[in-house]
């Protein structure tokens, strides 16, 4: 008598949304949250909100197509209570952010850093 197979556990589902106009900050914003939380129309939303006064939004496209600015996506990450955080290699943010507590990051690096591993040194 054969016994059944084990049931191995599912890897987890990944959020993906796939690159549509120039909605890359929408779509960056729902695949790093891992649901789709933000629409054109929020973050054409945010863009009055930050220029209320501007006939030319500064914050978009001219067009219409999306191409939002990095203040739209701060924006939306702050309505969520998050905070994008500006960091480049002359500060020492892994440190100072896992200093602080129970945290998420998200990394983004280059292949050669990431093959070098050199991220996750300080000094």
């Amino acid at each position: 008598m054969s016994q059944a197979p084990e049931a191995r556990p599912s890897p987890p589902s990944v959020y993906h949304e796939r690159q549509r106009l120039e909605l890359c900050a929408v779509h960056a914003l729902n695949n790093v949250l891992q649901q789709q939380l933000f629409s054109q129309e929020a973050a054409d939303e945010i863009c009055k909100r930050l220029a209320p006064d501007s006939r030319l939004n500064p914050h978009r496209s001219l067009l219409g197509t999306g191409n939002y600015d990095v203040n739209v996506i701060m924006a939306a990450l702050q309505g969520l209570g998050l905070a994008a955080v500006w960091w480049d290699r002359r500060r020492a943010f892994l440190a100072a952010a896992l200093a602080q507590g129970l945290c998420e990051v998200l990394l983004v690096v280059t292949k050669e850093v990431e093959e070098a591993g050199c991220w996750l040194h300080t000094s």
